[in-house]
């Protein structure tokens, strides 16, 4: 949920400072690109450097750094930010925010910011109690802002009660938790293929294509995105999700995908099916190496089992399977053909004779042609893009 987002991590004068340093940890070890902004105050808790380093960023405490003279632009921060932090948000800070009080950077960007921001309050007992705090937090959860409850125990003063700011590990749960609830695709089971199969001759040789797997890994990385929960059935392939939350399971053959496909197909809402699967496999496989000699070689091959196909004679009411067409002649006519034969949602048709696309480019050019035969024709992009076009497709076929 995590990965690829800018947090502005805001943290104010108190104790509990020093767990920011976890929170800092955290978020960057979630994926996240993190700029520590401190109050002046704070720096008396827990150095600038501790945080810089862990941040991998600059800290930023005052509107211009004294070492250069440069300009800390909140606004430009407020903009960059997919979401804010404030954790410790101390008593006077919260003050400030509730009621747009700014005399420091972090109060700067704070006003500036156009994105979600989370607080977890940190203070004494008499001070979280107080009826000025409590109308403080009301008056910010009006404004949109998102509190983060402190949890019990004890406290600095030597009081036990409410006040101590949540731990780090809770403040990372909260986030991802309340990110992952607005995704349109949350608790959505997914099954994506991607990648080629290897069809074996011999325990050195095989028969396989020139897929990566690039554009399977670009679909399962933007689905997970949208929150679903994200089977990857992988043939032989370089890629490496970038979504932590996909679970991979790696095959080599044709028959190891079409096992690992169907028991999760059955549970999947939706199945997308980019793999470059092998139509033919050798007869027999050589036990040994073949070793060369003067004659010609003759290896017989068999048809593999179509997993679409298969797929699409159990496809259940409701759910949607999604196939692939690269075609290389009558480009149109054969993904019509594939996608009425094997019962598809839809397919995604590319082919060979566009600059551009195909097996290991970067980039790709696709149609869309859905079972009523509506085509929707996209232009050149980069894999992600394309992702990100058949992904929102398939959000339209599952909400409705």
């Amino acid at each position: 949920m995590l990965e690829g987002k800018n947090i502005v991590l805001g943290i104010c004068g108190s104790i509990a400072a020093y767990k920011s340093a976890l929170v800092v940890r955290l978020l960057i070890k979630a994926g996240a690109n993190v700029q520590v902004v401190m109050t002046p105050d704070a720096t008396n808790f827990i150095t600038p450097l501790t945080l810089s380093t862990l941040s991998k960023n600059p800290v930023l405490v005052d509107y211009f750094t004294p070492e250069n003279g440069e300009w800390n632009n909140h606004v430009e921060l407020g903009l960059w930010a997919d979401f804010m932090v404030i954790a410790p948000a101390s008593a006077n800070t919260l003050a400030k925010m509730a009621n747009g009080l700014c005399n420091n950077l972090l109060m700067a960007v704070y006003l500036s910011a156009k994105c979600e921001v989370y607080f977890a309050p940190a203070m004494d007992l008499d001070m979280w109690k107080h009826a000025a705090t409590q109308s403080n937090i009301s008056q910010l959860q009006s404004f949109g802002n998102i509190l983060i409850p402190p949890g019990n125990g004890e406290l600095a003063s030597g009081l036990h009660g409410e006040g101590r700011m949540a731990e780090p590990e809770e403040i990372i749960a909260f986030i991802t938790e309340n990110i992952k609830k607005k995704l349109p695709l949350v608790n959505q089971k997914v099954l994506v293929t991607a990648g080629p199969t290897y069809e074996a001759i011999d325990p050195v040789r095989f028969i396989g294509n020139h897929s990566s797997g690039k554009m399977g890994f670009a679909i399962a990385d933007e689905l997970a995105r949208l929150g679903a929960d994200v089977t990857l059935v992988a043939g032989p392939s370089a890629q490496v999700s970038k979504q932590s939350a996909v679970k991979r399971i790696d095959v080599t053959s044709a028959a190891e995908m079409l096992n690992a496909c169907v028991p999760h197909f059955k549970t999947a809402k939706a199945c997308i099916m980019s793999a470059a699967v092998a139509d033919y496999t050798p007869s027999t496989v050589a036990q040994q190496k073949i070793k060369k000699n003067d004659n010609n070689l003759s290896i017989e091959i068999k048809r593999t089992v179509d997993i679409l196909s298969l797929l699409g004679s159990q496809k259940k009411e409701g759910q949607i399977l999604v196939g692939f067409a690269l075609e290389t002649n009558d480009e149109e006519k054969n993904a019509i053909e594939k996608l009425k034969k094997k019962n598809l949602d839809f397919i995604v048709l590319n082919s060979l004779n566009d600059e551009g696309a195909g097996f290991k480019k970067d980039t790709n050019k696709i149609t869309i042609i859905d079972c009523n035969l509506q085509k929707t024709v996209y232009g050149l992009k980069s894999k992600e893009e394309v992702a990100r076009d058949i992904c929102y497709k398939i959000t339209e076929l599952i909400k409705g």
